[in-house]
């Protein structure tokens, strides 16, 4: 048996900083990275494809607005699913009323659902432009891959695969790099906020912070912590194990800067490359991701064209396992179930039926009247409008002793967390005077 003597060595050696390795660094991103990059999914490609189309380089100054916004909610997403053990719904659950829980994840179910068959409808409208064929069978086809990849698939390998996905947002700084971008201009437009009071130019903010600031995404950040912590024989949620926690928060906070910042990267480079190709050309009605790359072909070569095409479909397949993932989560932890996608199937049924349903009707939705290709910009608008009273739960929750005991969040962390609130808040109000205006 240890002494007192051992245990405490045990105890300072688990706190001293280890010699930085870049093959370690890269194993240790997770949750944020993968959150990151999915949050830039064919709807988001849509979304900044339609804003530089019709706004111009003026709208960048929104990318740099929300990196810090969305940095922050996304750190306190992670820190409360590490510090707790459980996620956002599975705290809920525990600390606020049923009728709360059902609102949320009833929203959050819906808001996921569209924007699954809308992502689902451009990977197949993607697919066509590169190989031609049936899109209804492209649809089928990429909601049962990703669907059967998270049942069936080990957890690791599958997470792995995850990260090496995220290397597909790269096509569009290749895109970015064959147009002819007034460097200018694209400088001025990020630096020097130019806000009009219309109702396009409004619905237009309100959707991209929709689409860079999603509920799905603090869902799933929340519960991959937990997750990768619940498989881990050497941790256990932080307010169990205190002297674990300085090493993780700081963990959780480079993983979260990176993702985050990667995301952001690329969507400014979707709105400049679509300010520099479509904009400048007069060509400012585009409706989807799709469309965008189509219309690059005769501005841009048709290499612009195809790479711009790939990355939605690599996207897609990045984004759809998160939106079902996030919303098996939410429902699986609200409901006290066996959650978990490094669980066997027969140990999950529930959390999988869930996982696999929301994949279903999004796929379903393409085969009825309603075009979900037309509904990629609107569903970033109602993710920005739920986004509102998840953050503030989140806010309170993570500042609330009964939750995080000793981790409640503070200091410049919490009042970010809280500008970042406060920008959605502002956004959907302006919106909606917008439409009266």
């Amino acid at each position: 048996m240890p002494d007192e003597a051992d245990t405490i060595k045990a105890n300072l050696d688990a706190q001293r900083p280890e010699t930085f390795r870049f093959k370690g660094f890269v194993k240790s991103l997770g949750p944020g990275l993968i959150t990151g990059a999915s949050d830039d999914d064919p709807s988001g490609i849509g979304t900044y494809s339609q804003a530089g189309a019709q706004l111009g380089y003026g709208i960048g100054w929104t990318m740099l607005l929300t990196f810090p916004l969305m940095a922050a909610i996304q750190e306190i997403s992670g820190r409360v699913g590490r510090v707790t053990g459980r996620g956002i719904a599975g705290n809920v659950c525990r600390h606020y009323s049923s009728l709360l829980l059902n609102f949320i994840v009833l929203l959050l179910f819906v808001a996921n659902v569209i924007n699954i068959a809308a992502d689902l409808g451009a990977m197949a409208d993607a697919t066509k432009l590169l190989i031609g064929g049936p899109g209804i069978v492209y649809v089928v086809a990429f909601g049962v891959l990703s669907v059967a990849a998270q049942i069936f698939f080990d957890y690791r390998r599958y997470v792995s695969v995850l990260k090496w996905l995220t290397l597909c947002l790269f096509a569009y700084v290749g895109a970015l790099a064959v147009s002819k971008v007034h460097w200018g201009e694209a400088l001025s437009g990020i630096l020097v906020p130019r806000i009009t009071w219309s109702e396009d130019y409004l619905t237009t903010v309100v959707a991209i912070l929709g689409t860079t600031i999603s509920p799905y995404l603090f869902f799933w950040q929340a519960s991959q912590e937990t997750e990768d912590e619940r498989i881990d024989p050497d941790k256990k949620p932080l307010i169990k194990a205190p002297l674990q926690a300085a090493m993780e928060f700081s963990r959780i906070r480079a993983d979260t800067i990176i993702g985050m910042a990667f995301s952001n990267l690329i969507a400014l480079s979707i709105i400049i490359t679509a300010a520099a190709t479509l904009h400048a050309t007069g060509k400012t009605d585009i409706q989807s991701s799709a469309q965008a790359a189509e219309a690059l072909r005769p501005v841009a070569g048709a290499f612009a064209e195809i790479i711009f095409a790939l990355g939605i479909v690599g996207t897609g397949l990045l984004a759809i396992p998160v939106l079902a993932g996030s919303t098996a989560y939410a429902v699986g932890e609200g409901r006290r179930w066996r959650v978990g996608l490094d669980r066997k199937p027969r140990e999950a049924v529930a959390f999988y039926s869930v996982l696999a349903l929301a994949a279903a009707i999004g796929i379903g939705l393409n085969f009825t009247p309603i075009n979900p290709i037309s509904a990629l910009y609107w569903s970033a608008v109602i993710n920005g409008v739920l986004a509102v009273p998840v953050m503030i739960l989140l806010m309170v929750m993570s500042r609330r002793r009964a939750v995080m005991g000793q981790f409640t969040i503070k200091g410049p962390l919490y009042w970010l967390g809280w500008l970042s609130t406060a920008a959605m808040t502002l956004s959907v109000i302006a919106m909606g005077v917008g439409f009266f205006l």
